[in-house]
């Protein structure tokens, strides 16, 4: 649980300051779950330059509460949680110095997004609040203000718990949460689980990651770990003792994630297979002859113009389903009789377009382009970026937002490692989902 927190303070000496405006959003990871924002009468006067900054001055507050009369409700909202603020040691130092006047002993652990931002977006020019807001794409309204600053910071984190491919800060998290064990029971962990589209992950009393899966209702196959009595569910009923999850609204990102993060963290209880996902292409050849025809064969690699499946059979499916959508020639699929032979030979040109068209619509090679799904809200789409043919990585846009200028994507995406892998699954979830819109970009 994390408390996202921004502090307007009056200015002054060191240690002097008083609070004069607080915003908390307790932040499950997913959701805020609760907030509170308030003026706050530091008795005590406003440096004028923090006035005109903020727009804050004395007047305003000389009816707001004393901050012992909302101390209660931020002890309340901020337990159990990890305060995340921009400059977080400023805000944590202000709350102290604020509940040691009245003799309390505030403490609670902090994160602060300018670290977590100087460790997974090294390279923004600027790591202000401000110029990271703007160079990433995230709207602000109230720069100064104590919930604008807020929402900002809240917005920011999201994306960067979605950068955090090795997942430092969830790990930290929880290793400083558990301290031991965990209740034995694992079957309560279900309840706090959504039946959403997502990646979920496993972890043991020390925070590290032993399993992790993708699934199309996170809720659902969680329990299925926690009732099964194979010999995979057994270990993970053992040793379980925390369920985190992303939820990720498009099933391919959740796949694509899945994949990368297994093949890279290598957790302990995941099979984590070496070889290629695919056994079989499908290539786009001559043969020696005037028509493109198409021909499966077993093969290692995704070369240029090739398209990979598991298995012939999941070939020779596509072949049979693209020969309908397309109206292919049968010299193009190799089924040509004599008769048909000397009538296909006369017009290639027309059998090759259709070929190509095939290739098109379902191969991602040299293309620049944006697939979107549905979001992890309503309101919002995600989205997987390919440029030069390769898979970049993936995000997330409101509705109403533009999404066919490549380089405001590659600034908000997370960034996931292209292989031949990832091109099959990105091209296999192509062929299979007609939900998925493609989006030409503009470089």
């Amino acid at each position: 649980m994390y408390a996202i927190l921004d502090i307007e303070s009056t200015g002054g000496k060191y240690n002097e300051e008083g609070i004069t405006e607080i915003a908390i959003h307790r932040f499950d990871g997913h959701e805020v779950v609760d907030k509170f924002i308030c003026l706050i009468n530091p008795e005590r006067e406003i440096q004028p330059f923090v006035a005109k900054l903020t727009g804050i001055n004395n007047k305003m507050l000389r009816s707001a509460p004393k901050f012992h009369e909302v101390a209660k409700r931020i002890v309340e909202i901020t337990e159990g949680a990890v305060l995340v603020a921009h400059n977080a040691q400023f805000d944590y130092r202000i709350l102290r110095t604020e509940f040691r006047r009245l003799g309390y002993d505030f403490q609670r652990k902090t994160l602060c997004t300018v670290d977590l931002s100087k460790q997974l977006i090294p390279e923004a020019e600027s790591h202000s609040l401000g110029k990271l807001a703007r160079s990433l794409g995230i709207p602000m309204s109230d720069r100064h203000r104590a919930n604008g600053d807020a929402l900002a910071t809240l917005k920011l984190f999201k994306l960067l718990l979605n950068k955090d491919l090795e997942k430092k800060i969830i790990t930290e998290v929880i290793r400083e949460e558990t301290h031991g064990e965990l209740s034995p029971n694992q079957l309560d962990m279900v309840f706090n689980l959504p039946s959403d589209t997502g990646v979920y992950y496993m972890h043991n009393k020390d925070g590290e990651i032993i399993y992790l899966g993708k699934t199309k209702n996170i809720k659902k196959r969680v329990n299925q770990h926690f009732t099964n009595v194979g010999k995979l569910a057994r270990k993970l009923q053992k040793e379980t003792k925390k369920v985190t999850y992303e939820t990720t609204g498009s099933e391919l990102i959740a796949i694509l994630k899945a994949y990368l993060e297994q093949k890279r963290t290598k957790p302990r209880y995941n099979h984590v297979s070496r070889k290629k996902l695919f056994t079989h292409t499908i290539d786009f050849n001559r043969n020696g002859t005037d028509h493109i025809i198409l021909d499966v064969e077993k093969s290692k690699a995704l070369e240029y113009k090739k398209m990979a499946f598991n298995g012939t059979q999941a070939a020779k499916s596509f072949l049979k389903k693209v020969a309908e959508e397309f109206d292919l020639c049968p010299a193009s699929l190799g089924w040509e009789t004599n008769n048909q032979e000397k009538e296909n030979r006369s017009n290639p040109d027309c059998c090759n377009k259709k070929v190509l068209s095939v290739f098109e619509k379902y191969s991602i090679q040299d293309k620049n382009i944006a697939l979107t799904d549905r979001g992890r809200e309503t309101g919002e789409r995600s989205f997987v970026l390919v440029k030069n043919g390769k898979l970049q990585g993936f995000g997330y846009v409101e509705l109403n937002h533009q999404i066919n200028n490549i380089h405001i994507l590659e600034s908000i995406m997370t960034p996931l490692r292209s292989d031949e892998n990832t091109t099959f699954i990105v091209e296999t979830y192509l062929r299979k989902n007609h939900r998925l819109k493609t989006i030409p970009l503009t470089t």
